[in-house]
């Protein structure tokens, strides 16, 4: 009798294997799936950012090309970096104005804007070695593109009575531009402010002489005034 029971309980060994196997597809199946599932959009990406871009490659490059007879498209000079400064002497006397112009950079911007300290001590205007005396932000890459788009179609079209930007660089490829108050900016709120600061904008270029910057910062749209008085 105990041969028979053993006979009889035999046959339940398939029975787990069976289950093993058809538990092994379902794990396959499961990782097929999150292996197929697709990848979330990165929303940082501004869609200003890239069309800017390809204006860049797709336009202004070949322009620049044309009329300054680069042979290859290395030659032509890039948007390296734009640097925003403000200088703030009169926060020497009061620290909250230092505090309150790294806030509205950080706002304009969208990057964190940190304070500018003296090098060495001035006692006829009571500065003393890193103090704090102004703010200053760097933008490179994708908010730099962001910054000068929001800066030529939005911003500089507030300024009252605007006919356009001087058209002087500094003699290496570079161009600097004086804002005499913030309230151009969407981004600040008029009635929130203290006080109207001014604030000067760089734009870093890889050109090697003033003409072929100037042609790249006139495709990217700035809009100088001798340009206007051409057209």
């Amino acid at each position: 009798m105990a041969k028979e029971e053993k006979k009889e309980k035999a046959p339940a060994k398939p029975a787990k294997e069976k289950a093993a196997k058809t538990a092994e597809p379902k794990a396959e199946a499961k990782k097929e799936t999150k292996a197929a599932a697709p990848q979330k959009e990165d929303k940082g990406n501004n869609i200003s950012t890239v069309t800017l871009r390809k204006e860049y490659n797709e336009r202004i490059v070949p322009a620049l090309m044309k009329e300054f007879g680069y042979k290859s498209v290395m030659q032509a000079p890039k948007l390296q970096k734009i640097v925003i400064n403000q200088g703030l002497g009169i926060g020497v006397a009061d620290k909250k104005i230092i505090e309150t112009a790294i806030n509205e950079l950080t706002a304009i911007t969208g990057q964190k804007a940190v304070a500018t300290h003296s090098r060495k001590d001035i006692s006829n205007f009571k500065l003393r070695k890193k103090m704090a005396i102004g703010a200053r932000v760097t933008l490179r890459h994708d908010k730099m593109y962001e910054f000068l788009e929001r800066l030529v179609r939005v911003a500089l079209p507030r300024i009252r009575d605007f006919r356009g930007i001087e058209s002087k660089l500094d003699g290496r490829g570079n161009y600097t531009l004086g804002i005499q108050e913030q309230i151009i900016f969407p981004e600040i709120n008029i009635d929130s402010i203290s006080r109207l600061l001014g604030m000067n904008i760089t734009f870093v270029t890889s050109a090697p002489t003033d003409e072929e910057g100037y042609a790249l910062l006139r495709e990217f749209g700035l809009p100088f005034k001798s340009e206007q008085k051409n057209q």
